[in-house]
């Protein structure tokens, strides 16, 4: 009886034993798998750093979509957020390779982050990485469609501005050779037929000067200039027109302040200022011209007593062929392009120009440049 118990209570120890090892064999199979998972769903070599030194937003999402890592880039421009995808248009294409294997390649508009804003153009390129991952690459092309968008508009307004003087000026030269034999008529037709033929030119030349002003070398002549020597240039330019207008021109300061920089563009920017504020101020008002230099700049302020700018339009000022009041505008034969000529003159100079206005009180254009040198603080 002694002897079956022993073997009885042997066969329980080994039953318990092996079990034993089954289970620590399970278990060890088990952490071999996970740890093999684990090793799987670690990213190739080099594809983290590469990722990081792109300057495209380069992102990897796990089979749930998660991000694994994502570049710089791609934070910046709003395309992830808590390691999520923002736009449902990029998950769709993420999807779309998942199911069918293929990469893909599409241009989309997209806007900066989560919560909205400016717009992207970005080329999207999605493609499998390894069995499980899928590789997203956005290139930023916002600015080039911005670029192409201007140089579309540009020649649109371009030829809308050259349209109605070219077609004023053939009317008017049949409108001569008709009244050949009534000399009051040809007189006033022909004055007519020079209006257009100067705003033609102004257009022209304008265009051709904003041209100059975006290319590279625009700064040849660069050298010394007196701040008021230069704006003393640009009012006598227009003494003129203000007296035609009855509006007075005061200038003040900016007698020892000095600048580098091409004497005859700095010019054309002071005098587009003037001639706008002349063209919408009212008889009997001032246009002031004050010039403030320290911690090495000069302002050029010039204010008028207009009615001002609608607060909406002040952000668009400085673009090409806009215009505030275009009736008014085309009736004072402005080309459009005058504030763009200021903007681009002032940036070449390594400057700015900037605008305060309220409806009904008037406008006031500041000019900002470097100083060549120190001068002392002026006051009126």
């Amino acid at each position: 009886m002694t002897s079956l118990s022993s073997v009885l209570l042997t066969l329980a120890l080994g039953m318990a034993m092996g079990a034993g090892i089954v289970l620590l064999l399970t278990v060890a199979s088990r952490r071999g798998a996970d740890a093999a998972e684990l090793a799987d769903r670690s990213l190739p070599d080099g594809v983290t750093q590469t990722i990081d030194a792109l300057d495209a937003a380069g992102i990897v999402l796990d089979t749930s979509n998660t991000v694994r890592t994502a570049s710089a880039a791609a934070t910046s421009m709003g395309l992830v957020h808590d390691d999520a995808l923002v736009h449902p248009q990029l998950a769709h294409l993420v999807n779309r390779v998942r199911r069918t294997g293929e990469p893909v390649t599409e241009d989309l508009e997209l806007a900066r982050g989560p919560f909205g804003g400016v717009q992207l153009h970005v080329r999207v390129r999605v493609t499998r990485l390894g069995t499980r991952d899928v590789l997203l690459i956005a290139d930023d092309h916002t600015d080039a469609h911005r670029l192409e968008e201007v140089r579309r508009d540009f020649i649109a307004n371009i030829s809308h501005e050259l349209k109605t003087p070219i077609s004023a000026v053939g009317l008017l030269a049949e409108a001569v050779a008709e009244a050949a034999d009534d000399p009051d008529q040809v007189r006033r037709f022909a004055a007519q037929l020079t209006a257009e033929t100067d705003r033609l030119g102004r257009i022209t030349r304008d265009v051709i000067e904003l041209t100059r002003l975006e290319s590279t070398d625009a700064l040849g002549g660069s050298r010394l200039l007196g701040i008021r020597d230069v704006i003393n240039t640009a009012i006598e330019q227009n003494r003129v027109a203000a007296a035609a207008g009855g509006v007075t021109l005061v200038v003040r300061g900016g007698k020892k302040a000095q600048v580098n920089g091409d004497e005859m563009l700095l010019t054309a920017a002071v005098h587009n200022l003037i001639a706008n504020a002349i063209q919408y101020s009212p008889a009997g008002s001032r246009v002031g011209i004050g010039v403030k230099s320290g911690d090495g700049l000069v302002e050029i302020a010039v204010t008028d007593q207009g009615e001002g700018i609608p607060e909406q339009d002040l952000d668009r000022v400085f673009e090409r062929f806009f215009r505030v009041d275009d009736a008014r505008s085309r009736h004072t034969g402005g080309s459009g392009l005058g504030l763009a000529i200021v903007k681009h003159a002032v940036q070449n100079h390594g400057g700015d120009v900037r605008v305060w206005s309220v409806a009904g009180r008037g406008s006031t254009f500041t000019i900002r440049l470097p100083l060549a040198a120190p001068a002392e603080p002026e006051g009126a």
